[in-house]
């Protein structure tokens, strides 16, 4: 079975319990009419956000593709309103919290830029140029980290004093 798998077969059987038992704790902790009507609330509240940030999000994408920018950071912010809004939708409050990080907007931003450099990462370099558009690089010149070991043959020897190396940014073309 895939990594994947298994964890999505784990958080199928995790989630609804820890939801289940919070929802307990919190009825015992102030009854189970308000309990119902936060769960009620909070699900009303997800599906205004998920209108709202997520016409929000498409404007973004529109205003990218108009400006002649690959709009792949804005796609993603919209893909987790849509995820978060859904998790609010769904009753719990585990789930709310969670669904409200993803779409109120600085930390929709931050797990957008994670996730975006996660994709990129995993992607080969002509793909991720095609789809996300050039993508800035920087070379360092520095000693390898403990954790690597050093490249085979011979070290080669420097072509800059230490601490004079220069940064160049560019575009890749392929």
């Amino acid at each position: 079975m895939s990594p994947v798998l298994v964890v999505l077969l784990l958080l199928l059987i995790l989630v609804p319990i820890v939801e289940i038992s919070v929802i307990v704790f919190v009825g015992q902790q102030i009854g189970a009419l308000p309990t119902v009507l936060i769960l009620l609330v909070s699900a009303l509240i997800g599906s205004w956000l998920l209108r709202r940030e997520g016409a929000r999000a498409w404007r973004a994408v529109r205003a990218a593709t108009e400006a002649g920018r690959t709009p792949a950071l804005e796609a993603v912010e919209g893909v987790l309103v849509l995820i978060g809004g859904l998790m609010m939708m769904l009753p719990g409050f585990v789930t709310d919290v969670l669904g409200l990080l993803l779409v109120l907007p600085p930390t929709r931003r931050l797990g957008a830029r994670f996730a975006l450099r996660r994709i990129v990462r995993r992607l080969p370099p002509t793909v991720a140029n095609d789809l996300m558009g050039p993508i800035r690089v920087k070379a360092r010149r520095g000693r390898a980290r403990a954790d690597q070991p050093p490249p085979p043959g011979p070290p080669a020897p420097p072509l800059t004093p230490p601490g004079e190396g220069k940064v160049i940014e560019g575009e890749i073309e392929t």
